[in-house]
């Protein structure tokens, strides 16, 4: 998958119209910034998300949050996206582009015939319908360590080691 293709996944950004598309959208549109992971240790085992969302305004927002539930790693990253999305809604945001490590998720949220997964297909299809809550969403693989931020916080609700995120430096638009 090439880094950081930006994959529409909701409808204001589908191959029918440009204007959900962040290189197309006018620049008063607010796109948010967001990086998920998700962790299980052992995997399958306990489970945990981390997620680094910033605002259109540079704001920065963060969740690392423990599951207190078993399962694999691409379970976690579902429930990553799931959790920056419920954020994203509190904050009343309409766009966003979403960047994730795992080539799993993107893949089934963004191909029109993803290879099933049958144990993930109700989770995935709940995010589907999350993602449909908002005016323009977009999906990016980002390699492993392009997502540092959202992994330690994953890591860090685990306690895991080297768990410890390094500080957030955002960058503001002129």
């Amino acid at each position: 998958m090439p880094e950081t293709a930006a994959i529409p996944v909701s409808p204001a950004s589908s191959a029918s119209t440009s204007a959900g598309s962040p290189d197309s959208a006018a620049p008063s549109t607010p796109w948010w910034t967001v990086h998920i992971d998700g962790s299980a240790l052992p995997n399958p085992g306990r489970m945990a998300l981390g997620a680094v969302l910033v605002s259109p305004a540079g704001a920065c927002h963060t969740v690392s949050q423990d599951t207190h539930r078993t399962g694999c790693n691409n379970e976690a990253e579902v429930l990553a996206l799931l959790a920056a999305l419920a954020v994203l809604r509190t904050q009343q945001a309409q766009h966003a582009r979403v960047y994730s490590d795992s080539s799993i998720l993107v893949e089934q949220l963004t191909l029109a015939k993803p290879k099933p997964v049958v144990r993930l297909t109700p989770l995935y299809d709940q995010a589907r319908a999350a993602v449909r809550q908002f005016a323009g969403v977009t999906l990016h693989w980002v390699p492993r360590h392009r997502n540092q931020q959202a992994d330690a916080l994953a890591r860090a609700a685990l306690q895991l080691p080297g768990a410890v995120p390094a500080p957030l430096a955002v960058k503001r638009k002129p």
